[in-house]
């Protein structure tokens, strides 16, 4: 069988592949050839990112396709329902980037609650002529230990997030999607010790009024998951990070809030306009900006690798 990794996957996860049997092909193949070469070479299956589109056109015209595998949970440049109707098998890797992001909420939060991200564009203008100034000026900081973090949504990723919250001193709170009875984490340390921890479950509502920090993990919705009657029942000077996707959060419902002083910390990964945000987020020094990297490192890269290449081999070895 053949596979095209049209976007990029680890050196470790193609050789995966190939020990596996597999006909690897490694090309970037345009948009608009992307039918052609798939039919002229017979392609059974398809490794893609963000940067190409699987649309159901292509799948019509494409019938040698049997299963698209994409590097990143959200899929919305897929068209799976339609894929799934016609047998095709669509996959992800769901578990490889939930450190990477987990981890990056929390260099948004530890920046954010310290001024790194104001000091930082700062401190190389004017650190040589205001130094005391912006030393008073960055020295109102807060610690999170003992404060309360709600996690709105506690899947894989927000689970990430609650165990290295828990393991730095911070109460969680969380909404869950099952009727279950309270989860429970595991902290595993370097010694082979581990711990494990029950997590309160509340209502939406609960949270955004309890939490001093929010850290939002649900995919896109028909409307938004933080909007401005959100955030009026948030805790005055309450900090918001957003890594899950862009269109949870109304954006001009969160600046106004910045403005009035409701919310005292923002971090974003993510963005409703992407790869152009709104110039009046990347303008606000009040602000904590990244450029969706939120499951991005080394280590997740070749994870991803692994997963993918893990479950091509399941639903397509003979």
């Amino acid at each position: 069988m053949r596979i095209l990794i049209n976007d990029k996957i680890s050196e470790n996860g193609i050789a995966t592949l190939r020990a596996a049997g597999f006909e690897v092909i490694v090309t970037k193949v345009a948009q608009v050839q992307l039918e052609n070469y798939i039919c002229e070479n017979s392609i059974d299956a398809i490794v893609v990112n963000h940067n190409t589109g699987v649309t159901q056109e292509l799948l019509e015209a494409c019938p040698s396709i049997k299963l698209i595998a994409c590097t990143r949970p959200n899929m919305d440049n897929i068209d799976i329902d339609y894929a799934y109707e016609n047998g095709i098998h669509v996959v992800n890797a769901t578990k490889a980037t939930t450190i990477a992001v987990a981890e990056l909420v929390f260099a948004h939060l530890f920046g954010m609650v310290r001024f790194l991200h104001q000091s930082n564009r700062e401190m190389p203008l004017e650190g040589d002529s205001r130094f005391g100034d912006l030393k008073k000026q960055f020295s109102v900081g807060q610690e999170l230990r003992g404060k309360t973090l709600g996690i709105i949504g506690l899947g894989k990723v927000g689970t990430e997030v609650a165990k290295i919250a828990v393991g730095i001193g911070m109460r969680v709170i969380a909404t869950h999607s099952t009727k279950s009875e309270n989860p429970e984490v595991t902290l595993s340390f370097f010694d082979g010790q581990s711990i494990t921890i029950p997590i309160a479950t509340k209502k939406t509502e609960d949270v955004l009024k309890a939490a001093d920090f929010i850290s939002i993990h649900t995919p896109l919705l028909d409307d938004y998951v933080i909007g401005e009657k959100q955030l009026a029942l948030m805790k005055d000077n309450v900090g918001i990070v957003n890594t899950a996707i862009g269109g949870v959060i109304d954006e001009i419902a969160l600046v106004n809030a910045i403005k009035k002083g409701k919310v005292k910390y923002a971090g974003l990964d993510v963005y409703e306009n992407q790869p152009t945000p709104e110039i009046q987020l990347l303008m606000n020094p009040e602000i904590s900006l990244t450029p969706n990297i939120g499951g991005t490192t080394k280590e997740s890269q070749e994870r991803i690798g692994d997963e993918i290449a893990k479950q091509i081999i399941e639903l397509l070895a003979e």
